[in-house]
């Protein structure tokens, strides 16, 4: 077995960072904008909430006036009517997270934990199909996780829907910040090999 030079291994890191190697510094500032955005959303969950309803709203209502305009323009197709209606169910829908935040934050809250419970009780299948592999146990885990979040957003429903959207979001804030930070870093340090 052969080992790779360090410049064939630098090779190989650019290739695998892409175009994330040309522009280090881009994915640093937004990693850690990311990040910021997410602790501001950690501490303050409820209003993290509110914001996060109603930019749902803005793109279900740019989503219904985008999906009307296609329609308008596409006489003589037989889904016209069809997507006439979607587009005004679009509408109502940000109509309704607009004029009633809260009940569709209890809505949202509801979705997030029959998704929790759906995808445990589906991995909890998949790990007992996969028993006979040493590493089925953390499948079990995984959905053991995901059925008892979804059991603690029920057991704290509907007072959680003031938080727990925006507490959600703020995680993945965090972690898609950090994600974006340490492949900055990594393309950074790419960057700085090569031109040594």
């Amino acid at each position: 077995m052969t080992e790779l030079s360090s410049t064939q291994i630098q090779e190989i890191r650019t290739q695998v960072l892409g175009a994330a190697a040309k522009v280090p510094g881009a994915l640093i500032g937004l990693g850690i904008l990311f990040v910021v955005l997410g602790m501001i959303g950690v501490a303050g969950q409820t209003l993290f909430s509110f914001v996060s309803i109603n930019v749902l709203g803005i793109f279900l209502f740019a989503g219904g006036v985008l999906q009307a305009l296609h329609a308008m323009k596409s006489k003589g197709w037989k889904s016209v009517g069809v997507q006439m209606l979607l587009a005004i169910l679009y509408i109502a829908a940000a109509i309704f997270t607009w004029a009633f935040p809260i009940p569709a934050l209890e809505a949202i809250t509801l979705w997030m934990a029959a998704i929790f419970f759906a995808t445990g009780v589906l991995r909890l299948i998949a790990a007992f199909q996969h028993r006979h592999f040493n590493e089925w146990i953390w499948l079990a885990l995984s959905a053991a996780l995901s059925i008892l979040m979804g059991v603690l957003i029920m057991n704290s429903y509907p007072a959680s829907s003031l938080w727990l959207p925006g507490l959600l979001i703020a995680i993945e804030l965090i972690l898609q910040g950090w994600s974006l930070l340490f492949l900055g870093l990594a393309a950074k340090s790419v960057a700085k090999s090569f031109t040594k």
